[in-house]
């Protein structure tokens, strides 16, 4: 009469016998610890799971942020995805109300299939089948003598699947391109040009919003001062016979023969002059904005 066989992890061995030197309870122990091994080592220790389930959303991110060393978040695109990937995950976990051992495959779990992505090189349909074998050894176990052995149960093993399904599998053409597609290093500068204000005692307005263009001010309010070294050429080139009458005509008042009235009235022809310039200018501005509103109000009408 043939016996029957058993499986186990290092081959088969008939039915009742046990190698020579085992017990079942070793042969058991050995199958235990064996299946520990799935998934190790793991991704995240307890106390950095313990940490991240006492932080808020911000919070979880920033202990990734340092857990994972990254550094360049604001720059770096694959830094920014993965940091992404990472938070989503363990954020879902929580929703879940994983126990930290199932905490811990999970966030495992995650990253494995990334390391197969980068690493290996591994096409969508290897990471499912990947995936397939794994949820097998960690999942629901037909057998009921393994089933203080599974780290999920049939609902939790379906819910992880559906998850990445939509997370990784979904877009697993993008982290492709994320891992294995160079991205030129675009620098966007702009050059901009700042007048900074002249000293009090340079020949230039004030920069009010009312102030007056350059040539008004340089021709009829302050001309520009002749320059000391060019006084002191002058008097080097005159003689001192030249020099003594023009003496004698700086004593005189460049006003003699001019009465208050008569400078009143040459101040008030050079303003006048200013302000009839300036309203000028103004009224034919306002008088192309009044055409272009009445423009678009017809244009308005006739919609």
């Amino acid at each position: 009469m043939a016996a029957s066989v058993g499986t186990t992890p290092g081959g088969t061995t008939p039915a009742g016998m046990t190698p020579a030197g085992t017990t079942p309870e070793s042969e058991k122990d050995t199958e235990f610890q064996e299946r520990e091994k799935i998934l190790c080592p793991d991704f995240l220790s307890v106390a950095q799971i313990t940490e991240m389930l006492a932080e808020d959303v911000d919070g979880v991110q920033q202990k990734l942020e340092k857990f994972l060393n990254f550094r360049n978040l604001q720059t770096c695109l694959k830094e920014a995805s993965l940091l992404d990937y990472y938070v989503s995950g363990f954020l879902w976990a929580r929703g879940m109300d994983f126990s930290i051992i199932q905490y811990s495959k999970f966030m495992t779990l995650l990253d494995m299939l990334l390391h197969n992505l980068r690493t290996l090189h591994m096409s969508l349909e290897d990471s499912i089948k990947w995936l397939r074998e794994v949820m097998a050894e960690i999942g629901p176990s037909h057998s009921q003598k393994n089933e203080e052995w599974n780290i999920f149960d049939v609902k939790q093993a379906n819910a992880v699947v559906d998850y990445l399904k939509i997370s990784l599998f979904q877009h697993y053409k993008l982290y492709e391109f994320l891992f294995f597609s160079a991205r030129e290093e675009t620098v966007i500068g702009t050059e901009q040009v700042i007048e900074v204000v002249k000293p009090a005692g340079h020949p230039f307005p004030d920069p009010l919003e009312e102030g007056i263009s350059f040539d008004i001010f340089s021709t009829f309010i302050e001309p520009p001062p002749i320059l000391d070294m060019e006084m002191k050429g002058l008097n080097q080139e005159q003689g001192p016979e030249e020099s003594q009458p023009e003496a004698d005509t700086s004593e005189t008042d460049p006003l003699v023969g001019f009465t208050i009235e008569d400078i009143k009235l040459v101040l008030g022809q050079v303003t006048d002059d200013i302000s009839i310039s300036i309203q000028t200018k103004i009224n034919e501005k306002l008088q192309i904005q009044e055409e272009a509103f009445n423009a678009r109000i017809e244009k308005l009408k006739k919609a």
